[in-house]
């Protein structure tokens, strides 16, 4: 019989420490997807009470496991100003559509034919027109076409005050040769300022405009032929609403 003193003793099992840190993921992760599918929600076809119908059904069914984290970094009341956030952007885009849809009556307004090309992306119009019609090769003086293109320009942008315009004058890669300027950051520098001065005369908003000068960044296509360096050669007018106090 073995003696009880030789009895080998086993240490007693730990008892096992539960880890609920997950917890605080699991819950970021389904508040950040709640804010997700509400996003996706607000981008289509707007109706105000099945958007609130949504989130209120929603937040109600998470409103118990959101109680039980207070660590969580995302709080309900954030998670409703970025859906304030992406109404209002979507909102601002549709706005923003209907005035692009003007530029088309623009372009076939005499005088303007062939000017003027257009695009729209991210809520911004832009409105492009060739260097080589408002300027003479390496000058910023613009030409007598050049004025009438902008003037052309007047009345639409008069009939459209909520909007900020941004000039922005583009060469190609070629160093002006034979001008008083001493390279093409300050040539596309003094084209933007030149088409902001015009339009200042024509009467629009000193605090509607800007001017910035970007020499060859962005070339809409390689600057390898002179057809594409021509078509480098350019001014964007970049219309961009304002978000007016109160709204």
């Amino acid at each position: 019989m073995a003696d009880d003193n030789n009895k080998l003793v086993l240490p007693e099992p730990e008892e096992e420490e539960i880890n609920t840190t997950w917890l605080v993921t699991s819950a970021d992760m389904s508040l950040l997807l709640l804010c997700f599918f509400i996003l996706l929600y607000s981008m289509s076809t707007l109706d105000t009470s099945k958007l609130s119908d949504t989130f209120s059904s929603v937040t109600k069914a998470l409103k118990g496991k959101m109680d039980k984290v207070a660590t969580s970094r995302v709080t309900r009341e954030e998670a409703g100003v970025l859906i304030d956030q992406a109404l209002m952007r979507r909102q601002i885009v549709e706005s923003q559509r209907k005035v692009f849809a003007e530029v088309k009556t623009l372009q076939t307004t005499k005088g303007m034919e062939g000017l003027v090309s257009a695009n729209f992306e991210n809520g911004l119009i832009s409105l492009r027109l060739s260097g080589d019609v408002l300027f003479a090769p390496g000058q910023a003086q613009l030409s007598p076409q050049g004025v009438a293109a902008l003037t052309g320009l007047k009345d639409f942008l008069f009939r459209h005050p909520d909007q900020t315009v941004n000039i922005r004058g583009y060469t190609d890669d070629v160093k002006p040769v034979g001008s008083r300027y001493a390279d093409n950051w300050e040539l596309s520098s003094m084209r933007a300022v030149n088409v902001l001065r015009v339009l200042m005369q024509l009467g629009l908003e000193p605090k509607r405009l800007t001017a910035t000068g970007l020499a060859d960044m962005d070339p809409l296509y390689p600057n390898n032929t002179e057809e594409n360096r021509a078509r480098n050669r350019r001014v964007e007018i970049i219309m961009e609403k304002r978000v007016m106090g109160g709204q």
